[in-house]
């Protein structure tokens, strides 16, 4: 019998999809790589665990990549703890960021703040799926 937890769209599943989006979020070593982009991976990452998360409790969800509306839809009797809030922030990052446009440049210290509120959700997931 397949170890379902490793299936295609289960939990686990989406949590490995949302490391890789962190790890691809922490590559700033190279000066071609535009924080923009950077930010972009740091909020699939978070969007991703909310989904697992909202997936092992059979929760449907809509197709959207706005953190607010997906943290709205976990149940009350998870723990969401008080700096998940922040997280929606995010947002921002999901389409906005990848394309050239009128907004600014993202500085160091949004980087750095998208790396530790991308890495919350997640450590927050892991730790219902488990």
């Amino acid at each position: 019998m397949p170890n379902q937890e490793c299936e295609p769209g289960s939990p686990k599943k989406w949590l490995s999809y949302a490391n890789s989006d962190l790890q691809l979020a922490r590559i700033a070593n190279s000066p071609d790589i535009m924080r923009e982009m950077l930010c972009f991976h740091a909020q699939q990452a978070a969007e991703k665990a909310i989904k697992a998360v909202l997936i092992k409790e059979n929760i449907d969800f809509p197709r959207t990549h706005n953190l607010r509306i997906l943290l709205d839809k976990i149940p009350p009797e998870i723990n969401l703890p008080t700096a998940m809030e922040d997280a929606a922030i995010l947002t921002d990052y999901a389409v906005s960021a990848r394309y050239p446009g009128d907004l600014e440049d993202v500085t160091e210290e949004e980087y750095e703040e998208a790396l530790i509120l991308s890495q919350l959700v997640l450590d927050w997931a892991k730790r219902i799926i488990r």
